[in-house]
C-alpha cells in the first residue's frame, strides 16, 4: 500500500493530537452516557433482563459486518473529514432513540458511525506519530477514552436520577416525558459538540493509493490483511491479547452492573458509578504503562493478564461498597496497564505491514467478533439465571487460562524467531 506524507513540524503535531484526543473524549463520552440512557429506557418499557447485554451486541455488530468496508474508507479521505461524518451518524442514531425507534435498533445505528469512526481514529497516530511515540500515544488516547467513559457512565447515571431527570422534564421540551429521553436529548447536544470539534482536526498530509470500490475486492483484500497480521509472529500475538481485552472489557461492563444490583442492592443510576471505577482504574494503569513501557518492551506485560483474570472472581467475595472500590480500580489498572502496550504493538505491526486503515480495520473485526460471541454468551447464561457469581468465576478462569495460553505462545515464538527485530522494524512506509 503506497504512502505519500508530508510531515508536520513539532508544534502542529501536538496540536493535532490533541484535537484527536478532545473528539474521541467527547465522542466516546457521548456513547457511554446514551448505553446508560438506553438500559433506562429498556427499564421503563419494562423489557427482560437479557436485551440489556443486547444493546452492546447490537452496537457492535457493525463493527463485524463492515470490517472489509470501513479501513478503505478511512484510507481514501483525509482522517479528520471522516471522524466527523461517522459522528454525524451517531447524532442520527441518539435522534431515532429520541424518536421512540427501538433502543436495539438506534444503538445499532450508533455502532455503525462508532465502527467507521474507529480506523479513522487510531489510524491517524500513525500518520502523526513516529513509532517510538506509539505506546506514550495510545496510553494518551487510550487514558482519555477511559476518561471519558468514567465521565460517561457518571453522567449517564445523573441524567436519570430524579433530581437531575426532574429539572430536564421541567423546560418542557417537546417529547421529554420521562428521565431516559431526556438524558437523550443532552446526550445529542455532546455528540454535536464533537462533531465541531471533528471539523477542527487538521489534516496530516497522508495519501493512500486509491481504493477499491467493489465489495468483492474489498472482502478479498480485508481478508488478506487479516491472515497477514495472523500469520505475523508479533502481531498475532498482540492481536489475541487485544481480542480477548475488548471481549471481556464488554462483559465486565454488564458484570458490574448486575453484581451491583444482585449484590450490593444498587439501582441502575447509582450502579453506573461503579463502571467508572473500573474505568478509572484502566486510566491509571493506561498513564503507567504510557509512562513506564517503551515499544521494545511491550510484551513482558503479558503476565498481567494472567493476574486480571487470577483476581476477577475476588469480587464475589465482597459484599459492601467501600470493599468493591479498591477491587474494580486494581482490576481496571491490570487491564489497562498491559492492553496499551499491546494495542500500540499491534499498531505497529500493521503500520508496518499494510495501511493504518486497513490495519485497524482487522483489529476491530476481531477484536468485535470476540465481543459478540462473549456479550452472546453472558446473554445466555443471564437467560438460563446463571447467578451472578457463578458467571463471575467462569469469566475470571476464561480470561486468567486465555491469557496463560497466549503467553506460551508468545514464548514459543521467541525461541523461533528474532521478535525483537520486528518491534524495530518501521517497514518501508
Amino acid at each position: 500500500m503506497k504512502l505519500s506524507l508530508t510531515w508536520y513540524n513539532r508544534r502542529d503535531m501536538k496540536k493535532g493530537f490533541y484535537t484527536i484526543m478532545a473528539a474521541q473524549f467527547f465522542s466516546s463520552l457521548a456513547d457511554n452516557a446514551l448505553l446508560i440512557s438506553a438500559i433506562a429506557l429498556l427499564i421503563e418499557m419494562m423489557a427482560p433482563d437479557w436485551m440489556k447485554p443486547m444493546l452492546k451486541l447490537f452496537f457492535t455488530v457493525s463493527y463485524v459486518v463492515l470490517a472489509p468496508f470501513v479501513g478503505a474508507f478511512a484510507d481514501a479521505l483525509p482522517k479528520g473529514k471522516v471522524m466527523f461524518y461517522t459522528n454525524a451518524i451517531k447524532v442520527l442514531g441518539c435522534a431515532m432513540m429520541f424518536a421512540t425507534v427501538h433502543p436495539l435498533l438506534a444503538y445499532a445505528v450508533v455502532g455503525l458511525g462508532a465502527a467507521a469512526y474507529s480506523p479513522a481514529k487510531y489510524g491517524i497516530l500513525t500518520e502523526l506519530l513516529p513509532p517510538s511515540k506509539l505506546v506514550a500515544a495510545n496510553g494518551w488516547i487510550e487514558g482519555t477514552t477511559v476518561g471519558s467513559i468514567i465521565l460517561g457512565t457518571v453522567v449517564g447515571g445523573a441524567l436519570i436520577s430524579p433530581s437531575v431527570s426532574s429539572v430536564i422534564i421541567g423546560f418542557g421540551i417537546p417529547g421529554v416525558n420521562s428521565a431516559a429521553t431526556g438524558a437523550i436529548v443532552v446526550i445529542g447536544v455532546i455528540y454535536l459538540l464533537a462533531a465541531l470539534i471533528n471539523l477542527r482536526i487538521p489534516d496530516t498530509g497522508a495519501r493512500y493509493e486509491k481504493q477499491h470500490t467493489d465489495p468483492v475486492v474489498l472482502i478479498r483484500e480485508f481478508w488478506q490483511c487479516n491472515k497477514t497480521l495472523w500469520s505475523d509472529k508479533l502481531g498475532q500475538i498482540s492481536l489475541a491479547v487485544t481480542t480477548l481485552f475488548w471481549g471481556a472489557g464488554a462483559v465486565l461492563q454488564f458484570i458490574v452492573l448486575e453484581w451491583a444490583k444482585q449484590q450490593l442492592g444498587m439501582p441502575l443510576n447509582k450502579a453506573a458509578i461503579l463502571q467508572g471505577v473500573v474505568a478509572l482504574g484502566i486510566a491509571v494503569g493506561a498513564v503507567l504503562a504510557a509512562r513506564f513501557i517503551t515499544l521494545r518492551r511491550s510484551p513482558r506485560v503479558l503476565p498481567l493478564g494472567i493476574a486480571m483474570g487470577v483476581l476477577v472472581p475476588s469480587m464475589t467475595l465482597v459484599s459492601s461498597l467501600p470493599a468493591s472500590y479498591p477491587l474494580l480500580i486494581l482490576v481496571g489498572g491490570l487491564a489497562g496497564f498491559f492492553v496499551v502496550p499491546m494495542n500500540a504493538l499491534l499498531q505497529h505491526r500493521g503500520h508496518v505491514l499494510m495501511s493504518a486503515g486497513h490495519s485497524i480495520a482487522v483489529q476491530n473485526f476481531n477484536e468485535n467478533l470476540n465481543v459478540l460471541i462473549m456479550l452472546g454468551i453472558y446473554a445466555l447464561l443471564l437467560r438460563f439465571e446463571l447467578h451472578i457469581n457463578s458467571i463471575i468465576i467462569l469469566f475470571g478462569a476464561f480470561v486468567a487460562i486465555t491469557m496463560l495460553l497466549v503467553r506460551q505462545r508468545y514464548l514459543r515464538n521467541a525461541r523461533d524467531h528474532d521478535l525483537r527485530a520486528l518491534i524495530l522494524d518501521h517497514g518501508k512506509h
